[in-house]
């Protein structure tokens, strides 16, 4: 059955800044690959003409939207601006994904039919059996797993990949997941994003994915990201610990 049947309300929000030179081909993919999907550039006001790139696109495909936000305003919030505009308009999925093609967007299908057969999140995991990642060092490689298994450990969400940016959400379910205040960046957004959903007792599906190193552009991680992550993960795992005590003392 065509995707165009089973979900003829999808938006794929794409944040972008100072991503010329990797937007066009990954758009071009995420078109080819689920032509019935509508995308959404939330551009940062980039100097390097994303925005502007962006627009003119937008112009030749109706299935092309932008946004534009003044000044770079970080990830988390501009995936929440892009959400609120896609729940607004009356999308019934909304998905996430990077602008420099890291996610292949031909593995976008993939989500989808987890969605079909039931989930309310699905997340392309690279931590499952099946995902990889290529071209990546190993530092990068032992960081990664390693910050995903101190949050699997520590917060008990039962994910392999909790920080993963690939994911595609029911609507119903992101409506009450960004219903709380949500002011985390980064990796550490897409960790509060994970354990807003499991506290919502939503259903949660990963599916393997491949995740490339980036061709084009310049990486946005920096080290006020990773520690940002590290101290927020550590004070959820605290409370939700001491709230797992105080139940069992009752």
């Amino acid at each position: 059955m065509p995707t165009s049947q089973l979900f003829p309300s999808t938006l794929i929000v794409i944040p972008t800044y100072d991503e010329r030179e990797a937007l066009p081909g990954t758009l071009r993919r995420l078109r080819a690959a689920v032509p019935e999907a509508h995308v959404l550039v939330v551009d940062d006001s980039s100097p390097d003409g994303t925005g502007r790139w962006a627009e003119e696109r937008a112009a030749a495909d109706p299935a092309v939207h932008v946004l534009h936000r003044a000044g770079k305003q970080g990830l988390g919030p501009a995936y929440l601006a892009g959400f609120a505009w896609g729940l607004e308009r009356g999308y019934q999925l909304l998905g996430e994904m990077d602008a420099d093609a890291s996610h292949r967007p031909e593995q976008l299908p993939g989500l989808l039919e987890a969605i079909r057969r039931g989930a309310d999140l699905a997340i392309g995991s690279r931590w499952v059996q099946g995902g990889a990642v290529h071209d990546w060092p190993l530092h990068r490689q032992l960081l990664s797993r390693g910050a995903n298994l101190y949050v699997r450990v520590l917060m008990g969400l039962g994910v392999s990949d909790a920080t993963a940016g690939f994911r595609v959400f029911r609507a119903e379910l992101l409506e009450r997941v960004i219903a709380g205040d949500i002011a985390s960046q980064g990796y550490c957004f897409q960790v509060d994003m994970t354990r807003r959903a499991r506290d919502l007792e939503a259903v949660i599906r990963e599916v393997p994915i491949d995740f490339d190193e980036r061709t084009e552009g310049a990486s946005k991680m920096s080290s006020g990201i990773v520690r940002e992550a590290l101290v927020k993960v550590t004070l959820w795992g605290i409370a939700r610990r001491a709230q797992l005590l105080r139940k069992a003392l009752r």
